[in-house]
């Protein structure tokens, strides 16, 4: 339902520019009426329990303490091969964490592609335990975000939506919102960045003035609020085996970067 066209790079490729980075630091300050839009649509996707894969879960219950969410990746994907460095591996990540926040309750949520056997990145779960308290498999994400107090990934988007519930978040990679001052950045960071934006100018930018949108029942180009009520009404086209190839194309042409670019 929604797709980028970048002439300067992609948003997830943090070793060069792109149209999102330069919407970012270059862009003008919002008007009063985009600064209702985005606050209204950040709430709207809050309450709809919004998600970047919409799954349904189990509601879990977590114990007292301070806890940490760390979303797991496909270890192939796009954005941990341009966007990570030192850790690169779920596993990495899980050490990291672990060893950064001995006294803190860590919920491990591996990707859903990785627990239904389609992508890289899985973890034996005798060694999950070793770092893990609880591991998250079947839990719905938005439920977890309502219940835990940060949220430490390498490029996870469950970063960029922790943030838009004003969760701490943590980076071991360069995502698209890292190096703006609204995350604490352990990953490299990009020396095009360090113009401390906030929260409302940012999502602006990466919700609404860089993605174009599809209306999957009109078939035409729409805002991103009709786009989200079809998703709320559960008007979307099941996704087809094609969905999955340009995922993993997507990877692969990453890796190959150096070559086309």
């Amino acid at each position: 339902m929604s797709l980028v066209t970048d002439k300067s790079g992609i948003y997830y490729d943090p070793t060069a520019p792109s149209d999102l980075e330069n919407l970012i630091s270059q862009g003008p300050a919002l008007r009063l009426d985009q600064q209702v839009r985005i606050e209204r649509l950040i709430a709207r996707i809050i309450s709809s329990q919004i998600s970047k894969y919409n799954l349904s879960g189990t509601p879990i219950d977590l114990p007292d303490g301070h806890k940490i969410l760390v979303p797991g990746q496909v270890e192939d994907d796009a954005s941990i091969l341009k966007g990570c460095d030192d850790i690169r591996t779920n596993l990495g990540l899980l050490k990291r964490v672990r060893a950064d926040n001995p006294n803190s309750i860590i919920i491990y949520k591996p990707h859903p592609d990785v627990v239904a056997g389609l992508r890289l990145g899985a973890i034996d779960d005798d060694i999950i335990t070793q770092y893990a308290d609880i591991t998250a498999s079947t839990a719905n994400i938005s439920d977890l975000l309502s219940k835990v107090d940060a949220v430490h990934k390498m490029t996870s988007l469950t970063g960029f939506e922790a943030l838009l519930r004003k969760i701490p978040v943590t980076t071991y990679g360069t995502p698209f919102y890292a190096g703006w001052g609204l995350t604490t950045d352990h990953g490299a960071q990009s020396t095009r960045r360090g113009l401390h934006r906030d929260l409302n100018t940012f999502a602006h930018r990466a919700l609404i003035d860089y993605p174009r949108y599809f209306d999957p029942i009109t078939k035409t180009a729409c805002p991103i609020e009709v786009a989200l009520q079809r998703v709320e009404d559960n008007r979307l086209p099941p996704p087809g085996p094609l969905n999955r190839l340009l995922a993993k194309l997507q990877g692969v042409f990453a890796s190959a970067t150096p070559f086309w670019r």
